[in-house]
């Protein structure tokens, strides 16, 4: 087992609408407004963005995105990413309710060299990490999503 291979899967119950959350979810660029652990994000192009975040954990994790597939019609927005991760990252928008469901999947490999040497006893660890990330973005995108009338 390569103990720096991650899956990743997260499930958002949202009160607002596919379409909503899937135009949210597209700016990457604004994710820092209502996601903490995500600190920054650089556009390079149209396709293409560099992003650091942080979590609990005092480590920063930088990696460039590049859109793969952006699908409006499925609800899917997909990147490739390379950097401090090696992987791809999948949100998977689908009608739920009044509300939507956003499923986030994400497969990586980690690089940075402090995880890569932490890997077997830090795993669990890592895991936590991503989970309190992904609960505290829940959060905030309900939030984004409320201050701007966009719930249901």
């Amino acid at each position: 087992m390569d103990w720096s291979h991650y899956r990743f899967r997260s499930l958002w119950e949202l009160p607002a609408p596919p379409a909503v959350v899937h135009e949210v979810l597209e700016r990457a660029e604004d994710y820092p407004r209502w996601w903490p652990q995500v600190r920054e994000v650089h556009r390079i192009d149209d396709t293409t963005g560099v992003l650091t975040v942080r979590s609990l954990l005092p480590y920063d994790l930088t990696f460039t995105a590049r859109e793969v597939r952006r699908d409006r019609a499925a609800g899917v927005l997909e990147i490739a990413i390379s950097g401090d991760l090696d992987g791809w990252a999948r949100w998977t928008i689908t009608p739920h309710g009044a509300g939507c469901l956003a499923r986030y999947d994400q497969v990586v490999d980690v690089n940075k060299p402090l995880l890569r040497r932490f890997a077997v006893p830090g795993r669990p660890v890592f895991r936590a990490n991503h989970r309190l990330m992904m609960r505290a973005g829940r959060r905030g995108l309900l939030g984004f999503l409320a201050e701007r009338g966009q719930a249901v």
